[in-house]
């Protein structure tokens, strides 16, 4: 189905950098990670800056303010994204994140604003976007009290609904009835997807600019947001009260935290920070398990896999692959190769066969490339 793309991508397995391991694990792999380069696509110019599965299509964001939807059947049949799968011409700047829901995305831009899309039907190339949040009717609601104005700048306010910095990065509750948003402004937002409404601002949520959130897919609920004064901080809501509150501050990086993610069995919070370093947490707050070292520099995306496989992506060009072992041990399963430039983001397909242990897993690059990996877990 997929066509070779070997000349250009090639794969390795970690060497000594990787964490101590016992070997003689039961668990530990006794192969390594089977694993090629299926198809490399050239973008149009500018660099793909979010990436997004839904259904059997592939939505990605750019440097442009561009928005593509792209069949995953038939992308092997590409060199470049098709121009016709350009479904939006949203705001100005970069697109810096997409979630899809059932039935809408949501993307996440440099100009402060957050857009609501409806996905429409295969056989349609555009999508409609239904809003830009905050809404006008929230803006014009919390305009009519002074109360809801907060100062921005010396001389400027605005209410406390809007970012007033790039929206960073987009996380969804686990029955999507909650839109959680983070911003360089050093806010998080809560917001109703009924309504598009915003419930709640957490203002200085961070000493300086938040660049990623995640959320516990079991228990209470719990929100993790990541930023660039290197700390991790757990938001919950307490019985009785409305809103979020802080929980629990980690710390364990030397650098700015750029990406987090959950593992499938929402047990474990993954972070990867400037400081190269990857650690893996105890999603209770519990503090850190493990750390994973193998990356040169920065790491910037991050994607979870089931039976605790996390993908890493880093400014060294190389996307890694960790599997754990035991309980607080990982393994370098594989370097992914290929890319000219630092890896932007990154997402995984499962297969949606149950007896098959094989993904795709799509990485984007600054070198305006995106590559298709097959991985037999």
């Amino acid at each position: 189905m997929w066509p070779s793309d070997d000349q250009t991508c090639t794969s390795s397995i970690d060497g000594p950098s990787s964490p101590s391991i016992n070997s003689r694990h039961p668990s530990f792999p006794s192969l390594p990670l089977r694993h090629h380069c299926v198809a490399t696509l050239k973008g149009h110019g500018s660099y793909t800056s979010a990436l997004a599965l839904a259904g059997e299509h592939l939505f990605t964001g750019s440097s442009a303010g561009l928005i593509h939807r792209a069949s995953l059947t038939s992308l092997p049949h590409h060199q470049t994204l098709p121009d016709e799968a350009i479904i939006a011409a949203a705001g100005e700047g970069v697109v810096k994140a997409i979630v899809a829901s059932s039935d809408m995305l949501i993307t996440a831009h440099q100009d402060h604003k957050i857009r609501v899309w409806k996905v429409a039907g295969n056989h349609q190339q555009r999508i409609t976007q239904l809003a830009t949040l905050p809404t006008l009717s929230d803006r014009a609601i919390k305009l009519l009290l002074p109360g809801n104005q907060v100062r921005i700048r010396r001389h400027k306010t605005s209410t406390w609904v809007h970012h007033i910095d790039a929206v960073s990065a987009l996380a969804l509750s686990k029955d999507e009835s909650l839109l959680y948003s983070v911003s360089w402004d050093r806010t998080l937002k809560v917001w109703r997807t009924r309504d598009f409404k915003c419930l709640q601002s957490v203002a200085d949520a961070h000493d300086d600019a938040i660049n990623a959130v995640a959320v516990a897919l079991s228990g209470d609920g719990a929100i993790y947001t990541g930023s660039s004064d290197g700390k991790i901080k757990v938001w919950r809501r307490r019985q009785g009260e409305k809103g979020y509150s802080l929980d629990a501050t980690l710390t364990k990086h030397k650098a700015g935290v750029n990406a987090l993610a959950m593992s499938d069995d929402g047990a474990v919070l993954y972070s990867g920070a400037s400081d190269a370093l990857i650690c893996a947490w105890r999603s209770d707050g519990g503090g850190a398990v493990a750390a994973l070292r193998g990356h040169a520099k920065a790491v910037l995306c991050l994607a979870a896999v089931a039976d605790h496989i996390i993908c890493s992506g880093s400014a060294d060009q190389t996307v890694r692959v960790w599997k754990g072992i035991g309980k607080a041990s990982y393994a370098c399963l594989a370097i992914l190769e290929g890319h000219r430039g630092p890896i932007k983001c990154i997402t995984v397909h499962s297969c949606s066969d149950a007896s098959s242990n094989t993904c795709l897993l799509y990485s984007a690059a600054l070198d305006c490339d995106i590559k298709v990996w097959n991985l037999c877990l």
